[in-house]
């Protein structure tokens, strides 16, 4: 029998991309601080893909420590523009203002997954995409927002490209999973390696 797999992580895309993937799984959010370790690693001066791979084991090893035989996926994004992190926003008014200064640019979105099992890091993948946000107005704004509502504060950039956040860019340079928080293609292949999978579910 293939070991049960755990995400660690309450990120409903990220959940809901292992679920349409035909993955069964369990949900342990880790509860790492996650503010106060990026606030540490950005004194380090890590880089957003350091960030994002270092929050990523973090979430998995502690799970993986609760579960020993789990194999348990820990994952996150950073998202990094003109030099500027960038988190979740907190409020609606939080994301205008992070919107607005993304507007018109474009910004690179870093997602890391991790597998650990029995409190080791077994594998991990990083990657990166490239968005170009075009310019727009006000009311264009205040409509999106009444619009996507208080979803736009789960995504580290006020926006989920599955919805009505396409209407943001111009441009999307990257994996498509990577950018809604999960680089899953290689994350399928490295649990098919590990029995974990469609095969072993039928």
């Amino acid at each position: 029998m293939p070991a049960p797999l755990i995400l660690a992580s309450a990120s409903p895309s990220r959940r809901q991309l292992l679920a349409s993937a035909g993955l069964s799984f369990a949900i342990e959010p880790s509860g790492v601080d996650e503010d106060e370790v990026k606030h540490s690693l950005i004194g380090e001066q890590a880089s957003p893909q350091d960030i994002a791979t270092t929050l990523a084991e973090m979430k998995a090893v502690r799970v993986s420590q609760r579960h020993r035989a789990a194999m348990v996926i820990g994952a996150d994004s950073t998202l990094a523009c003109n030099g500027r992190l960038f988190d979740k926003p907190a409020t609606l008014d939080a994301a205008r203002r992070q919107l607005s200064a993304l507007g018109g640019r474009v910004h690179e979105l870093c997602s890391s997954v991790v597998v650990a099992r029995d409190g080791v890091r077994l594998w991990h993948w990083s990657e990166r995409a490239h968005l170009t946000m075009r310019p727009f107005t006000e009311s264009f704004l205040d409509a999106y927002l009444a619009r996507a509502g208080q979803a736009v504060c789960a995504s580290v950039g006020a926006y989920q490209l599955e919805g009505l956040g396409a209407h943001l860019f111009s441009k999307v340079e990257g994996d498509y999973f990577t950018i809604l928080g999960l680089p899953l293609l290689p994350l399928l292949s490295f649990l098919a390696e590990h029995g974990i999978g469609l095969e072993a579910a039928a």
